[in-house]
């Protein structure tokens, strides 16, 4: 459904909304009509968003600042939606970020809470979500995965695509429970793209070297997934580049692919080395 054949603006969840392909998303559906419950856990950036697409489209947003590291955030966020009196009818959850380095590297409450917003959230809202979307016989869910998810595992990051792989399932399987109730679920699977990701993990050096037709900008991330959940796309790979890419992974023998990956994680992936 697109928002302008609605007598009322449906509403949209966004997690992570406060910089980079979330803020893009916000961007793009308010100027398709759509308003928007945004959330991440910078109030400020969340405020300055909404008062821009305020008044560049007349988009009413809801501010809700949460921490999705915390396993009560999902629940904290659905009470806050239906306090509002605000249905959901499309979610998109975006949050995400790595940990650079090995595994054994990082203290495990790191790579605990990296679980809870990477994988446990995701579901949660979806789980927390669905009923509503059901009841009602419309919905879209985006579930921001990564062509990290379709490719072999590489040394560094070691849960980032795994992470994604298990969304990308999940997002599956989703889909084939809920495409007779109306509900269109995909799964996203950009590539690199430029935006506070690999500055935040402490790669834009080693990232900034790759080539720049391997690199998309976010709004073009953010507008092809919507038309994607629109189109019933249930896995969607932004770009040519990262089709082709995704095509070589998937044909290569399992030992040469994961040789290349070994190869190349560095130009990529902070290894062990690359932190402190």
């Amino acid at each position: 459904m697109n928002a302008a054949d609605s007598p009322t603006r449906p509403w949209a969840l966004i997690t992570g909304a406060s910089a980079g392909i979330g803020a893009e998303f916000a961007r793009q559906l308010a100027a398709r009509g759509w308003n928007l419950v945004l959330t991440a856990r910078r109030s400020e950036r969340l405020q300055a968003l909404a008062d821009e697409l305020g008044r560049a489209h007349a988009t009413r947003c809801l501010v809700v600042a949460v921490d999705l590291a915390d396993p009560a955030a999902p629940a904290a966020l659905h009470a806050a939606t239906e306090a509002a009196g605000i249905g959901i009818e499309m979610l998109v959850n975006n949050a995400g970020y790595a940990v650079p380095g090995s595994l054994v590297s990082k203290p495990w409450q790191t790579h605990r809470e990296f679980i809870e917003v990477l994988v446990t959230a995701p579901v949660a809202l979806c789980h927390l979500y669905l009923p509503g979307m059901q009841q009602r016989r419309r919905g879209f869910i985006i579930n921001v995965a990564s062509l990290a998810g379709l490719m072999p595992g590489s040394a560094g990051h070691t849960l980032y695509g795994a992470s994604k792989a298990w969304l990308i399932r999940f997002s599956q399987s989703l889909a084939l429970e809920n495409n007779r109730r109306g509900i269109h679920v995909t799964a996203l699977c950009p590539g690199f793209t430029y935006s506070e990701f690999h500055d935040v993990t402490g790669a834009r050096g080693i990232v900034s070297k790759m080539p720049k037709w391997m690199w998309m900008h976010a709004d073009e991330v953010a507008s092809q997934g919507i038309d994607a959940v629109q189109r019933g796309d249930v896995v969607y790979v932004n770009g040519r580049v990262n089709r082709v890419l995704k095509f070589i992974g998937k044909h290569l023998p399992d030992g040469v692919a994961l040789r290349i990956m070994g190869r190349r994680s560095r130009n990529y992936r902070v290894q062990d080395s690359d932190v402190g």
